[in-house]
């Protein structure tokens, strides 16, 4: 790299110097994430006030003082940063941005350090200044008079209230409780020169009673840390001088411990030490809450021995600053505790959310963290039976002695029987969580005495919570630890408010584990049983072989000899087998065999297949309909000479498509399955039963035997069932009537363009609307006939409507208003079909015989209608 201070480097950054503008704009322009973090690390540890003497012309709330900091480009970078007091206020419902995003790039000093003493603290070692001992500073035994008798005796008021300023601030940045004691310690030591002290914190059991617990004990001048902290002692609240301390939060002077009732001397037959006075004082919060108790014992110098109103004012001066450092300690302690309680449980939830297939595994590694880390003897995990209240449908058990064992290893077996499942049985029921001290002692479970040798009788204590499901409204498991072990002394204890906290915040992530995993248990037997399903549809919507083959060794009629390019074909006079022949000459006259290199086998079975998925029980959507629409599509492609516009991919698409649209029709609408809750409008939200049509279509054609597209690329083939769809989904009247108003404008105002693959797509689906509705356009007897097919199917969906759903079916379902018949298809030529032909026949002439009947049956409907309303006929008859 190029030496930055280099002639050629001096003068580029002079120039830079000269040219702020250019060096803003650059640095905007080029800066680097990387520039930017190293351009604010460099002024977050080097950045320094100067000193006032080198800047006499600025005072300190000059807001031109930064120019002396930043340079004057990189000054108003900042200075377009809104201060906190000109950011405006977010919008209702925004969250709050806690920190900046150049902020939290920042390199940020850690908040807590280790000082030389290993002891956690706020300041550094070289931000912090050594307070010396007074003996450093005043020389050993020189500048008092009476050395060893503590600062009273060696200093004046002032000096007195500097140096207990000095000892303040050197314990003010301390965290850690243990060396902040032995701290204290060492400058009440150095305050009134006792011979023995004693430092007690309050705490607090499960049952929210309060007691004392040393953290120094009978520690003399010279202790070191790790010796002040080797004896630990429990008292009681409110007995002794200390507990009487800590209950009354008022300090003890007391010159001859034995004059006193409070004074407990078993600790001194013991040593063999002699106490004489103590000095008691009690440590406060800032909210005057007593957190600590400090004791001096046996004063080294004075009259009589006893401790001096001076030492009583000098104690309590400094235990009043530091209480509230201690406070501090404590809640950092505290929330550094919390912090790890957290961590432990974003531990366990990675943990648990890392197995969702099986629950055995999961259940086995919930139970083994909660063992770990709850240091309990046993648990058991309770999983509750949906189909019964009183019962659970799994249990699983495990040791504290199973650590050891792989976690993904099956479960060793276990007496379910000897498992107590009354405890977990209660809180399910309860919905409450359980906490047993000793359950031999509890007198709401009676069966505990019932048999003596059973093993919920070697349990002792318990803690049971409820596992919820993600609402929370209903229990779906129970998890019961036994036993609480003390590491120290290997006895059973009981189970406290903490464990129950923690039991009860686990137990929310192993409820949605639990649910996870039984819900994906669920899915993969659902969708086990769905590829069985299909499996046994495939097999039985295929076509028979003996079908397949007779129509294969049939011999096919010609498309004139059956009228298949008449616009006024009728399948009347057809067979069935007919039909399919028909079917057949459709597909080979549109060279749709030999253009995609169709197995003849294969179209006879998918034929035959699609023939036998219409059901035969409804009166109008069925394979003759179909059929028909099959029919009319060819007709406008060969007669109305549409083939020359299309491509071969279309053509075959819209062949399938009309063969298809109306698959395992139930002889009821959309509007029909929607209000009936069937199963099929879960699936969709629209176009439901246009949806399940392609959903069969595409398992016919996915069927062994019925693969009349294996012929076709992959490209072709994804095009080919994307037509399809469409073309499907086409015949829903819903989307006709949303769409036909563009493809009418193209068309009027001569602006379709056959390039243009979304006109296309209108088109083709124009055309499946065109086939489906074509038997408007049949001679007026044919027409009359196929009306009542659809009348009868109609109002057998109306008589359901008043059966089944209890509601008045509307007029064209309604078998009580067939005289309405006529009226309603005059009015649906005029809705729906007279422009849809109109369009068509303006698109090619030869398709003008659609728009010819369809007009002449208008006139045959308008007729009787009007005999309807004169009552000389009802309806269709």
């Amino acid at each position: 790299m190029e030496d930055c201070c280099s002639p050629e480097s001096e003068r580029m950054e002079a120039w830079l110097d000269d040219h702020l503008e250019f060096t803003h704009s650059y640095f905007i322009r080029k800066a680097s994430r990387e520039m930017v973090n190293a351009w604010f690390a460099e002024r977050v540890h080097s950045i320094k006030e100067n000193p006032p003497q080198q800047r006499p012309h600025q005072s300190s709330t000059d807001p031109s003082s930064a120019s002396t900091i930043l340079p004057p480009t990189l000054s108003l970078l900042d200075n377009r940063c809104p201060s906190p007091a000109t950011v405006p206020s977010p919008a209702p419902g925004t969250p709050t941005r806690k920190i900046s995003a150049s902020e939290f790039d920042r390199p940020l000093r850690p908040i807590v350090v280790k000082d030389s003493e290993g002891s956690l603290t706020f300041l550094s070692d070289t931000d912090r200044e050594t307070v010396p001992l007074w003996g450093s500073v005043m020389g050993e035994g020189g500048g008092g008079n009476g050395g060893g008798c503590g600062v009273a005796g060696r200093s004046s008021g002032g000096d007195r209230c500097a140096r207990l300023l000095e000892l303040v601030k050197d314990v003010s940045s301390h965290l850690d409780v243990t060396a902040l004691c032995h701290k204290i310690f060492l400058h009440i030591n150095e305050l009134i020169a006792a011979d023995r002290y004693s430092l007690f914190l309050v705490g607090e059991d499960s049952s929210n009673r309060k007691f004392l617990v040393s953290r120094l004990f009978d520690v003399a001048e010279g202790s070191t840390l790790e010796e002040s902290c080797s004896n630990c002692i429990r008292l009681e609240w409110n007995k002794g001088v200390v507990g009487h301390v800590a209950s009354t939060g008022q300090p003890l002077n007391i010159k001859n411990a034995y004059e006193d009732p409070r004074f407990n001397a078993e600790v001194d037959l013991i040593t063999g030490y002699k106490t004489q006075s103590i000095l008691c004082l009690p440590i406060k919060n800032h909210k005057d809450e007593v957190v600590g108790v400090a004791q001096a014992i046996n004063k080294k110098c004075g009259s009589d021995g006893a401790f001096t109103d001076q030492d009583e004012k000098d104690f309590s001066a400094y235990l009043a600053f530091s209480g509230i450092v201690l406070h501090n300690a404590q809640l950092y302690e505290t929330s550094q505790l919390e912090n790890r309680r957290n961590q432990v449980l974003l531990d366990l939830t990675s943990l648990i959310f890392e197995e969702q297939q099986c629950l055995e595994v999961l259940l086995r590694k919930i139970a083994g963290t909660i063992l770990s880390f709850m240091q309990a003897q046993a648990c058991t995990v309770f999983i509750a039976d949906e189909d019964s209240m009183n019962s659970f449908s799994s249990v699983f058990h495990m040791e504290y002695e199973e650590l050891g064992e792989v976690l993904d290893a099956p479960k060793r077996d276990c007496d379910v029987s000897q498992i107590n499942y009354m405890y977990a049985q209660y809180v399910k029921n309860t919905m409450q969580p359980l906490n047993i001290t000793d359950v031999t002692k509890d007198q709401r479970f009676p069966w505990t005495d019932e048999n003596p040798d059973h093993t919920c009788n070697q349990i002792k204590s318990l803690l049971c919570t409820p596992i919820r499901n993600g609402k929370k409204d209903r229990v779906i498991g129970v998890c019961q630890l036994v036993n609480k072990m003390d590491e120290p002394s290997g006895s059973v204890k009981a189970f406290n408010r903490n464990d129950e906290q923690f039991l009860e915040a686990f137990a929310i992530f192993c409820g949605l584990g639990i649910q996870n995993t039984q819900m994906y248990e669920t899915v993969e037997r659902a969708r086990a049983k769905q590829e069985v399903t299909l499996e046994v549809l495939s097999y039985h919507a295929s076509a028979a072989d003996e079908e397949s083959r007779e129509l294969q060794v049939a011999t096919v009629p010609s498309a004139q000899s059956l009228r298949l390019l008449d616009f006024s074909f009728s399948d009347f006079e057809l067979s069935d087998a007919e039909t399919t022949l028909g079917t057949i000459r459709m597909f080979v006259d549109l060279n749709l065999v030999q253009n995609f290199q169709m197995k003849y086998t294969s179209l006879c079975q998918w034929v035959m297949s699609v023939k036998k998925n219409y059901r035969k029980n409804v009166a109008y959507h069925n394979w003759r309909h179909a059929f028909n629409t099959a029919q009319s599509m060819f007709a406008l492609l060969k007669s109305g000479r549409l083939q020359s516009y299309l491509s071969d991919l279309e053509v075959l698409a819209l062949m399938i498509a009309t063969l298809s649209h109306d698959l395992d029709h139930r002889g009821v609408n959309n509007s029909y399955i929607q209000r009936s809750d069937h199963p099929l409008a879960q699936l969709y939200c629209h176009s439901t039963m246009e949806h399940h049509h392609f959903d069969h279509c595409l398992m016919i054609l996915n069927s062994p035997g019925n693969q009349i597209l294996s012929g076709l690329s992959l490209d072709e083939y994804k095009a080919t069932l994307k037509m399809i769809e469409r073309a499907i989904l086409a015949t829903d009247l819903a989307l006709y009537m949303k769409r036909r108003g563009e493809f009418f404008e193209l068309t009027k105002n001569s602006q379709f363009v056959w390039e243009d693959e979304h006109h296309r797509d209108l088109l083709r689906s124009m055309l499946m609307t065109a086939c489906d509705i074509s038997a408007i356009t049949k001679p007026w007897p044919v027409q009359k006939r196929i009306a009542e097919l659809v009348a009868t199917e109609f109002f057998e969906q109306g008589d359901k409507e008043r059966q089944e759903l209890n509601i008045e079916p509307s007029d064209l379902m309604n078998r009580e208003k067939r005289d309405k018949i006529p009226s309603m298809q005059v009015s649906f030529i005029d809705a729906i079909c007279t422009q849809l032909y109109e369009t068509l026949a303006g698109m090619s002439e030869f398709c003008s015989p659609l728009l010819e009947g369809c007009q002449e049956n208008r006139q045959h409907w308008k007729l009787l209608a009007e005999e309807c309303e004169k009552g000389l006929v009802n309806g269709l008859v």
